[in-house]
């Protein structure tokens, strides 16, 4: 291969989890989790050029990550480890999904990293193998490989695709990191809540009462309690439309009929709420990951 080849662009969508319930927790101390994980047209964009030198080098991105800890340079030496692969890769990342939102986006990217290196690299790894080597980098990394909304339990990591109606959301995001960690060990935390079931999920989405019935987000207790921003956040979305948290936040998301009505709410987004400063998108809903149909 020529070190000539030119740079190829690949979205890394985000995703929105529309309930999730903490079901106990393990002897290993993660959580067991029931979720459903809905992928957005909103997306990070890598481009990804393939060389002969078997270096794999980050050549633009978030400066703030050092190279080594970037999930997407994990992701390339990871796959190339696997397989032994001689070749290397020149990633350059367009980030436009907020940081530390619950949304989803160093898990995408590094997705998105396995999947166009496997189909650059003609490595020919199942989408099957792809998920086992993207769950050593994040409980998140397997969803955007398996490319289609999802209902998932363990920690994430078992999935089951799942049929969801055509949505639209604003998505908005305060200036503040959420600790995923201080969260899961918050005393305020609940982890008892019963299993339920994907019969009962689509009974009250398709019902139009997801947002009212008894689906939610765990998590939203204790992350109200120790970052009242995300709190102010959900009750000024709320004026608009149901609202519920992504993961472990910081990102607030309401759900609409329409993209105008979204983005009406959006138009209406203040610089601050509370205070903090907020920012937003507005985004429709996704049937699979826009690399799905990538020959593997």
């Amino acid at each position: 291969m020529s070190d000539h080849s030119e740079f190829q662009s690949f979205a890394a969508p985000a995703k929105i989890n529309l309930f999730l319930h903490v079901t106990g927790r393990r002897a290993d101390g993660y959580h067991e989790l029931q979720t459903v994980f809905r992928l957005l047209d909103f997306h990070d964009t890598l481009r990804i050029r393939p060389t002969a030198d078997g270096r794999i080098r980050r050549v633009s991105g978030n400066a703030q990550v050092a190279e080594d800890d970037d999930l997407v340079v994990r992701a390339a030496r990871l796959l190339q480890q696997h397989t032994r692969c001689t070749l290397g890769a020149e990633i350059g990342v367009e980030k436009r999904i907020p940081m530390g939102g619950g949304l989803g986006g160093g898990s995408s990217d590094a997705a998105t990293t396995l999947l166009a290196l496997n189909h650059l690299w003609q490595l020919g790894l199942s989408r099957e193998e792809l998920q086992a080597l993207g769950i050593q980098l994040g409980a998140d990394v397997p969803v955007f490989i398996f490319g289609k909304n999802a209902w998932a339990e363990g920690i994430g990591e078992k999935l089951q695709a799942i049929a969801l109606q055509p949505r639209h959301y604003l998505v908005i995001t305060p200036a503040v990191h959420v600790s995923t960690a201080e969260i899961f060990t918050s005393k305020e935390l609940t982890r008892d809540t019963n299993p339920t079931t994907i019969a009962a999920f689509s009974r009250e989405a398709f019902s139009g009462q997801l947002f009212n019935g008894s689906f939610h987000n765990d998590l939203e207790s204790a992350v109200f309690r120790h970052y009242p921003a995300v709190a102010a956040c959900m009750t000024w979305l709320s004026s608009f439309a149901p609202a519920r948290m992504s993961g472990s936040g910081a990102s607030v998301f309401a759900e609409f009929a329409t993209l105008d009505e979204a983005k009406a709410a959006y138009d209406a987004l203040p610089g601050e709420i509370a205070g903090t400063r907020v920012s937003g998108f507005t985004a429709s809903s996704l049937e699979q990951h826009p690399l799905y149909g990538m020959t593997f």
